[in-house]
């Protein structure tokens, strides 16, 4: 038979994991939320490149 004592240390100790538990998950969903927020805010917009128009058009394949 355990003592008061144990059993409100092990009452208290699943409290703390509890607590610890919900907090790590917390910050993750914080994180994930930033994460989002950043990538919407990034533009995604095709590269444009101002090569010349000949660039490209004949290709020499002798070695």
């Amino acid at each position: 038979m355990m003592d008061s004592s144990a059993v409100g240390a092990n009452v208290q100790a699943q409290a703390l994991q509890s607590t610890g538990i919900y907090a790590m998950k917390k910050a993750d969903q914080v994180t994930a939320d930033t994460v989002a927020t950043l990538l919407g805010s990034v533009q995604r917009t095709a590269p444009t490149y101002n090569n010349p128009p000949n660039l490209g058009s004949s290709i020499d394949v002798r070695a």
